[in-house]
């Protein structure tokens, strides 16, 4: 029996979403193994893709960004809705595959499939303005960071990732998961924690629990070499987090305690302080003192 009479049952069986059968007939056909190295945990359960969906606000006639969307549940979940999808997707078997399960299950919807790695990906055919996507766990938060410095467009999202990765995004100054994530995330906007997800809707089970996190974009309060010299300095903060800012940050900061002193002391910052303390404002300020310093220095 050929992929599209397979998927074909599905639609007369069910509303035109993937269930746990057309799940395992797709893989069995693409030969997919779900593998740990890209992070392959498929959804298999369509209220879960309903309610992602719901919960990221998709409107009809937008465009939406999702990556890695493997064999297509949260793909058909957008097009259902009335989006106009934009899929990255570095498998070139599901990347190939993926038209041919929309136009069946979703006919006649606007879906666009880039084969591309979603860390290297800097054009679009179009400009998203939300991105929704089950997110590879391994690399959630660089693809994160990566899509908000390089597309403009998107202006909110929801995604889903590890629920260690999730509260540590959303987390705030002094909580114990705050940390350089936490910062460089909050450059881009406003984040909160939407939701957990049973990792029983995976196929296959994964061994971490998941949860939704959504993201508002704001103005970035800087310039982009602004950007760079303030995510160096909250590297540096939370490489050593235990320490007071003018020890883990001499090394960025002229190389002794005594000139980190002084450049935390112009930026209105506690020397004493440590990295968890500070929000990115705070490191922006932090740098913004420390090119002031080398330009008069």
């Amino acid at each position: 029996m050929n992929a599209h009479r397979h998927e074909a049952e599905g639609v007369e069986a069910s509303p035109r979403l993937l269930g746990p059968a057309e799940i395992r007939d797709l893989a069995e056909l693409l030969e997919v193994t779900p593998t740990k190295k890209l992070g392959q945990n498929f959804v298999h359960d369509a209220n879960t893709v309903r309610r992602i969906v719901q919960t990221a606000g998709v409107r009809a006639g937008e465009t939406v960004l999702e990556i890695g969307p493997g064999l297509g549940s949260l793909t058909l979940g957008l097009l259902e809705a009335g989006a106009s999808v934009i899929a990255v997707e570095i498998d070139k078997r599901l990347a190939a595959q993926l038209p041919h399960t929309a136009g069946i299950m979703q006919p006649g919807k606007p879906l666009t499939v880039v084969t591309q790695d979603a860390l290297r990906v800097t054009e679009l055919p179009g400009e998203p303005v939300r991105l929704v996507a089950n997110l590879p766990y391994n690399i959630s938060v660089p693809v994160l960071l990566h899509l908000l410095e390089h597309f403009d467009s998107l202006q909110s999202g929801i995604v889903m990732v590890q629920s260690e990765v999730g509260h540590r995004l959303a987390a705030g100054p002094g909580s114990k998961v705050y940390g350089a994530p936490s910062v460089k995330a909050a450059w881009y906007g406003n984040w909160r924690t939407a939701g957990q997800v049973s990792r029983m809707v995976f196929w296959p089970v994964p061994n971490v629990d998941s949860v939704l996190v959504g993201f508002e974009r704001a103005d970035v309060p800087g310039t982009e070499s602004e950007r760079v010299a303030t995510f160096a300095l909250v590297d540096a903060a939370f490489q050593q987090r235990r320490k007071m800012l003018r020890q883990s940050l001499s090394s960025v900061l002229g190389g002794t305690s005594a000139t980190a002193t002084a450049v935390l002391e112009a930026a209105g910052v506690d020397p004493q302080e440590r990295g968890e303390q500070l929000t990115v404002a705070d490191f922006l300020r932090i740098a913004r003192a420390a090119a002031a310093a080398d330009a008069t220095g």
